[in-house]
């Protein structure tokens, strides 16, 4: 796993684009403060890029740096969240604008997983987490199932957990609204 990360890392800071082991599913990945590697990944997955990404990042503390304001409840939330949940936050900041969504909004997981979360931390950086899919196409449960068009495309394709065969499930998501709103998206 140690040179999985180190290359991956090596990838990610000369902006190349990733395929990667999540805390969920299967993920393509790049630095998501590099505008040109999130365009280089809608194009991987031949996605609009009007529909935004969600980023990875490794502490809760890293919020303050790509969020106005972090409503309260998110804290709470993070607290009790006892599978992945991605937060979308409103007030996205310090990233590109093809990473966020129209309304300004960004989805922010705090990952917990090993190696998703060491990749994180040794990159210093948040980092895309997008399903390893062509858009439109179902995403894969595991390795075995990424379509060999995407991977073709990557410029590194991570070793780590390809043998494992349980089926991975996506994060549940919940929206935060600049008021304190929550809305369910996903459970």
């Amino acid at each position: 796993m140690h040179e999985d990360i180190k290359k991956a890392v090596e990838v990610l800071r000369s902006g190349g684009v990733i395929l990667y082991p999540t805390d969920t599913i299967w993920g393509l990945g790049c630095d998501a403060t590099n505008r040109e590697a999130v365009e280089r990944i809608y194009r991987i997955k031949k996605r609009d890029d009007s529909k935004s990404m969600l980023v990875l990042i490794d502490n809760p503390s890293k919020l303050n740096s790509y969020i106005d304001v972090v409503p309260d409840i998110a804290w709470e939330l993070i607290d009790v969240a006892d599978k992945p949940l991605t937060i979308i936050y409103p007030g996205a900041k310090n990233l590109p604008e093809n990473l966020v969504a129209e309304d300004g909004s960004i989805g922010i997981r705090v990952t917990n997983e090993e190696f998703s979360r060491s990749l994180c931390q040794r990159l210093r950086l948040p980092l895309v987490s997008t399903s390893a899919n062509i858009s439109g196409r179902p995403a894969p449960a595991n390795f075995s199932g990424i379509d060999p068009e995407v991977i073709e495309q990557v410029d590194y394709v991570v070793e780590y957990r390809q043998d494992d065969l349980s089926k991975a499930a996506p994060s549940g998501v919940i929206k935060l609204g600049v008021g304190g709103e929550v809305t369910v998206i996903r459970e």
